[in-house]
């Protein structure tokens, strides 16, 4: 069992978006996995560069969706995409200057919680308002 565990209720129904969110999801349980098993600094700094990347990237894949099918909470959906990325970025600050006591647990309670509300809320709202067609059709 992981640390954050994918759940069919994530599921948008647009593969390509589906897939990344398992990726996101095993690549922060790597993470995780690392700091628990005593990863070294450069270690995490690395791998905190790499989710950094990954996740950027996919914001980048779900928003080209909801500006292309018209997604009238856009704007909103988009700013919680960046306040996640604000987030990792001072994550990786405290890391690099050696403000956390407990990266794990710091970590693990940041990020753990930023995912599963942005699934549950933004996410699960996204899938409702596609509609069955377009997600039959939704492959990008």
């Amino acid at each position: 069992m992981g640390w954050i565990e994918w759940k069919e209720s994530y599921r948008l129904g647009i593969p390509a978006v589906d897939y990344e969110h398992q990726e996101m999801i095993a690549l922060l349980n790597d993470l995780y996995e690392g700091l628990q098993g005593g990863a070294d600094v450069a270690s995490v700094d690395a791998f905190l560069g790499e989710v950094y990347a990954r996740i950027s990237a996919h914001f980048a894949l779900e928003e080209r969706v909801m500006r292309e099918r018209g997604y009238d909470q856009y704007a909103a959906h988009k700013s919680a995409h960046e306040d996640l990325l604000d987030e990792i970025r001072e994550i990786m600050d405290e890391h690099d200057t050696g403000a956390f006591e407990n990266t794990t647990e710091v970590l693990a309670k940041r990020l753990q919680a930023w995912f599963t509300e942005h699934f549950r809320t933004h996410d699960a709202r996204l899938h409702s308002q596609l509609g069955p067609d377009e997600l039959r059709h939704g492959e990008i």
